[in-house]
């Protein structure tokens, strides 16, 4: 636990202080095309056609409690949210199989994207760079940034929960640079009505 604790209270002041904006309720939502983890091509605009709304969440990887607590949850009360007509999906930059140690922690049944080049994290203002001293330090607790992603980049999200509704507006936005701090569920569910 002390080594979750240590994390936390150093991936906090890095995105204290580099963390982005995200975007905000009322924003048209960027639209995407991507690839989920079942090789199912996901295309918000027409995800918005047959649903009545999407619900996009950043998270930041399996090894990351927090994100798992919530996966969890969403996986939980994801008969909920689809009986409101919504559909799930989470967006991470970790690699195919590092999503699947995500799925077999949490269960997840939902859509989760591995975000390439982050044109998704970039479009919804929610990536940043870890600094090379916060990446050594995660390194020295078990955290590979570049094993998990695939990359060099150090790039993750602040972890932020986006509902979209049928029209294309952000009608709910859970933008928090303190990544302890996530969208519940009852939340979202308000969100959906």
């Amino acid at each position: 636990m002390k080594k979750y604790l240590l994390i936390a209270s150093i991936l906090f002041f890095s995105l204290q202080v580099l963390a982005q904006t995200g975007l905000k309720s009322g924003t048209i939502a960027p639209e995407f095309k991507a690839t989920d983890n079942s090789g199912k091509t996901l295309d918000l605009k027409a995800l918005l056609k047959s649903h009545k709304a999407v619900v996009l969440f950043f998270y930041r990887g399996q090894w990351c409690p927090y994100c798992n607590k919530q996966i969890k949850q969403l996986q939980d009360s994801l008969q909920l949210l689809t009986d409101k007509g919504a559909y799930v999906i989470g967006v991470t930059p970790e690699t195919g199989e590092n999503i699947n140690k995500t799925i077999d922690k949490t269960r997840a049944s939902f859509s989760i994207i591995q975000d390439k080049g982050y044109q998704i994290m970039k479009a919804y203002d929610v990536n940043y760079t870890v600094n090379d001293a916060l990446y050594s330090k995660l390194k020295g607790y078990g955290v590979d940034l570049e094993k998990n992603n695939g990359n060099k980049d150090h790039v993750l999200p602040v972890p932020a929960t986006y509902v979209i509704d049928r029209s294309g507006k952000i009608s709910f936005v859970q933008f928090d640079k303190d990544y302890t701090r996530r969208a519940s569920v009852s939340s979202i569910l308000n969100a959906l009505n």
